[in-house]
């Protein structure tokens, strides 16, 4: 199968003949892989990509709750006994959003549903991943912490700090005069908002891994907590946007398929990835969901979502 620069430049070619417009042209090429991997596999694929990587930082990168419209178009005349295979490559986003659109998806295909890594999975993409029935990762994937960020501040770190003021002040009162200054920036409201979105991670990946990846664990409830307590150690992360590789994800308890294992899998996932990360880095769209049927939801820079059969 074809690497990025191969089929940048099958693309390339495909203009170069007058055969499509610059975005047509990346939309057939596209379409041809993902049917090649539709093929090979039997199963539904739904590819969401973000284009964090190669855009500048600005608003729609993001998950969010416009994704459930992408995803109602994407799943449209599918077959729903065949399961579904998605696509995530994400930096995060809501966690509201993320809890949506995975209450959205086992609703049209049960547990039935398998996350595919290519790359960049992180926050809220991480806590989807989490809530399928296993994730697929190469050598070169990585999902994050799923610690949650209010206005970009991380809202365990502000736990924390409050923690070892407490503490630090309780043993030594002079200490107040320091640690004023630091908790003066907090209300009361703000740290209790730390706290119920750091529960509320917490929660709803516990439940989402309860309930798919390790339902027929008889160990479930340990492990669903030892990997909560891994993907939201923020002391032990160090950073937001720390990548935890393939072996660091299988060592606490998810269950990841090797995409090494299977080449032609392999193969076709990486050519469908050049696909989309091309599209993304050589045109104006910043965000694309498409599935092996043709219909592609894409977001563009300064315009609205645009909707393709």
């Amino acid at each position: 199968m074809p690497n990025w620069n191969q089929v940048l430049q099958e693309i390339k070619r495909r203009q170069d003949i007058g055969a499509a417009s610059a975005s047509a042209a990346f939309d057939s090429v596209r379409k041809k892989y993902i049917k090649k991997l539709h093929r090979h596999t039997g199963r539904n694929i739904i590819a969401y990509y973000s284009g964090f990587l190669s855009k500048p930082p600005i608003l729609g990168l993001e998950v969010s709750d416009e994704d459930k419209n992408a995803f109602m178009m994407a799943i449209h005349n599918m077959d729903r006994t065949k399961g579904l295979d998605l696509f995530l490559h994400t930096p995060g986003g809501s966690i509201a959003a993320a809890e949506s659109l995975v209450d959205y998806l086992h609703r049209m295909f049960g547990n039935d549903v398998r996350a595919i890594v290519p790359q960049i999975a992180m926050s809220a993409g991480t806590m989807i991943a989490c809530s399928c029935k296993s994730i697929v990762m190469g050598t070169h994937s990585n999902l994050g912490p799923i610690d949650p960020q209010i206005s970009g501040v991380p809202a365990q770190g502000v736990l924390d700090e409050i923690e070892r003021a407490y503490k630090e002040i309780t043993s030594d009162p002079a200490r107040m005069h320091i640690w004023q200054f630091v908790l003066g920036k907090y209300t009361p409201a703000y740290i209790g908002q730390c706290q119920q979105a750091v529960d509320w991670s917490k929660d709803f990946v516990r439940s989402e891994l309860k309930k798919n990846m390790l339902s027929s664990d008889s160990d479930r409830d340990a492990k669903a907590d030892a990997i909560v307590s891994a993907l939201s150690n923020y002391s032990h992360n160090k950073a937001h946007n720390r990548h935890l590789h393939v072996d660091a994800c299988k060592a606490i308890g998810l269950v990841v398929e090797d995409l090494e294992s299977d080449k032609d899998l392999q193969d076709l996932v990486l050519t469908v990835h050049h696909c989309f990360m091309n599209a993304l880095a050589n045109t104006a769209c910043i965000k694309i969901v498409q599935n092996q049927l043709g219909a592609a939801y894409i977001k563009q820079i300064a315009q609205g979502p645009l909707s393709q059969i």
